[in-house]
């Protein structure tokens, strides 16, 4: 049902070359830019444009290849859905943050799956704004995210609420403390995730609400990889801050110490979102059991 010259606009924009897409799609340079010159006829419009060597796409440009994407994901969901009746097989695609993939959550999927026959979730983790995009391009079914956007065509299911804290070495002085001051965090080497992550902008908007800010503190490591981050202060390299939720195992284990900041009341909730136009209600449910349940052999 697809066009096939769809699929040469979203490589040369991924590509951001006619010979490279041509390439890849193993066409002919000539044969690409009578694929884009055709679409742009059919909409009269300009989508790629070189300026100063830049390949540029225009204003319209971005909203026919946003468009693209989301014709192909509902493609790919028709195909789903038909081989789901024929087969009595549900595929979920979900979305999560490279936060909660760290916490219980891939292990409750997982759960769900075993105790539901014909179920079967493909996990993709990145960033709230690409998933989001992924959630409207009708490439992800649901996405599980820390906080809400109050977006009006998504439907939020709150699975659960969070809150960051210290995490500490069981080794480091304040493995035996019930709190840390900000002062004393101050001489302590952080590990934290990236600048724009939604665990760090939490951490920031608290600082800033002590009239603080992050270049008060002694960040020495800023990286994306929750695990390596626990692995670093495991090993006593530095202290981070971190959502209680993504440090259970260690907790469990004793590998990792956790205490609240003074003054420092960092909660946030988990959201399962979902599109207006999708009903999984039933499924829902399914997971917060499963969710619920796999919390259990942490505590």
């Amino acid at each position: 049902m697809i066009d096939f010259r769809v699929y040469t606009l979203l490589q040369v924009h991924e590509s951001k070359s006619f010979s490279k897409a041509a390439q890849k799609l193993g066409l002919t340079q000539p044969a690409v830019s009578q694929h884009i010159k055709a679409l742009e006829e059919k909409y009269n419009a300009t989508i790629f444009v070189r300026k100063n060597g830049d390949f540029i796409v225009t204003k319209e440009g971005k909203l026919i290849v946003q468009t693209a994407r989301k014709m192909i994901g509902l493609d790919k969901l028709l195909v789903q859905e038909i081989q789901d009746k024929t087969g009595e097989i549900e595929h979920l695609s979900i979305g999560v943050t490279h936060t909660m993939e760290s916490n219980p959550i891939a292990e409750a999927l997982a759960k769900f799956c075993s105790e539901n026959e014909g179920i079967s979730i493909k996990i993709l983790t990145n960033n709230i704004k690409k998933l989001y995009k992924m959630l409207r391009n009708y490439e992800l079914d649901m996405i599980f995210i820390e906080g809400r956007s109050q977006e009006a065509d998504m439907n939020y299911f709150m699975l659960d609420t969070d809150y960051l804290v210290l995490a500490v070495p069981p080794t480091h002085p304040f493995a035996n403390r019930e709190f840390v001051t900000l002062n004393e965090l101050k001489k302590e080497r952080l590990i934290l995730r990236l600048p724009g992550s939604g665990t760090q902008n939490l951490f920031v908007a608290h600082l800033e609400s002590n009239n603080m800010s992050i270049s008060d503190f002694n960040v020495i490591l800023e990286l994306d990889n929750v695990a390596t981050i626990k692995d670093l202060v495991r090993r006593d390299f530095g202290v981070s801050i971190l959502p209680k939720s993504v440090c259970l195992a260690e907790l469990k284990k004793g590998k990792i110490v956790t205490l609240p900041v003074e003054n420092l009341s960092m909660i946030r909730e988990m959201n399962i979102v979902y599109r207006k136009d999708s009903n999984y209600s039933d499924i829902l449910g399914g997971i917060v059991k499963s969710y619920n349940e796999t919390l259990k052999h942490y505590i």
